[in-house]
């Protein structure tokens, strides 16, 4: 149930500020985790208050509602059927803070939901950031002029974003990405395997179908399919799924319906140790497979959505990579595989080749490890400092 509105009494004034926050989902939580970090050690006795998850809680947070009530993706029916608990909950979160009147509101990723809200309550005089600059550059350039109306300041986890926004009158700081502070520049993968109860010679595949319910429901499918041609070539390779524990049944269900239930280790969560321990992964389009170049691991990037989603998406495409490691690299240094080209043939055959080549092209696989490693260096920075360096500037305006 959506916590209660509080007494229209406005707080008594803290000499540490106010934070609200919305993350939407569970990479949207770690980020804010990260930043409220930062935040923390600034301001001690920073409080904090909004829609998040368990990363953000451990540094104070307070959820009035858990950040996996925004997690949705796509058009079409994907969104339709949960519209209007959306925009109930932006409705009363919006009246909340209007009343309890954070010293500023910082917006993780979620731009559909979060630059409106930004918006509103930035011309109700409440200083606003949003986290992650939407990816005007990949599609939906429109967009650039919400972010303009929304946001007083937008932090930017890519180098060559803030240029981009400056030019359309939108102040920006380049923060690095969080990521590449909390994942080594040389991973453990011993350590990782030793915790998954894996052993140092296993050849092992990472299954990472997606956070959300939407990409388990179009990926699990194909991705068990694709593991079980895999396995008829490479009987011996170990399967490894981190599932979001909410979907954990779903996916049990999918492995059980594919006859995979006995060859799939499916655990709750530990997806980086997941990553660190595998050799080679298949993987949902998004946040994660920057995570896996961060762990210099081969992949194979896919992505299917409903019909609908999928024309909508395909015709606001400005480059040819949807891959954030393709698209930072600017060519296509692992292959995408995306809607109906995503078979379980193709799938099967593109993650067979990676362990071939790393049976066979030793050269080849040191040079994508070095553009890892160089895309990592590049992302690293002292995020959380950097963040609330900007944040401080904004609250002293």
């Amino acid at each position: 149930m959506p916590a209660a509105l509080p007494d229209p009494v406005a707080p008594a004034p803290h000499a540490d500020p106010f934070v609200a926050l919305v993350a939407g989902e569970a990479s949207g939580d770690l980020l804010a985790g990260l930043l409220l970090e930062g935040l923390r050690r600034r301001w001690p006795a920073l409080a904090s208050a909004g829609i998040g998850g368990p990363q953000m809680q451990r540094h104070g947070f307070i959820a009035w509602w858990p950040h996996h009530k925004l997690s949705v993706h796509g058009y079409g029916w994907e969104v339709l059927r949960r519209y209007r608990e959306i925009v109930g909950i932006r409705r009363q979160l919006q009246e909340r803070l209007l009343v309890q009147r954070p010293d500023i509101f910082i917006g993780v990723d979620a731009p559909d939901f979060n630059l409106d809200l930004e918006r509103n309550l930035r011309e109700q005089g409440v200083k606003t950031v949003h986290f992650v600059c939407p990816s005007i550059w990949a599609w939906r350039a429109e967009r650039v002029e919400t972010i303009r109306r929304s946001a007083d300041h937008v932090l930017c986890v890519f180098p060559f974003e803030p240029a981009l926004l400056e030019r359309h009158g939108i102040a920006a700081t380049y923060v690095g990405h969080p990521l590449a502070n909390v994942i080594p520049l040389e991973p453990d993968k011993a350590a990782a395997r030793a915790a998954l109860g894996l052993q140092a010679h296993d050849e092992v595949l990472a299954l990472l179908p997606g956070s959300r319910a939407s990409e388990v429901k179009h990926l699990t499918g194909p991705f068990f399919a694709a593991a079980r041609q895999i396995l008829q070539v490479r009987p011996d390779i170990k399967l490894v799924l981190p599932a979001v524990p909410a979907l954990r049944a779903t996916i049990e269900q999918a492995a059980a319906q594919a006859g995979l239930l006995e060859q799939v280790q499916i655990v709750n969560g530990q997806s980086h140790t997941v990553l660190a321990a595998c050799d080679v992964t298949l993987i949902a389009s998004g946040t994660a497979t920057l995570e896996a170049a961060l762990f210099k691991r081969p992949m194979v990037i896919a992505y299917r959505m409903g019909w609908l989603s999928w024309q909508i998406m395909r015709r606001k495409q400005l480059q040819p990579w949807v891959g954030l490691p393709n698209i930072l690299c600017e060519e296509f240094i692992v292959p995408e595989l995306l809607q109906e080209r995503a078979t379980p043939e193709a799938l099967a055959d593109a993650v067979l080749q990676w362990f071939d080549d790393l049976d066979h092209q030793p050269a080849e696989m040191a040079a994508l490890q070095q553009r890892f490693l160089a895309l990592h260096h590049s992302l690293r920075r002292d995020t959380s400092s950097l963040a609330t360096d900007a944040i401080e500037k904004i609250l002293a305006r």
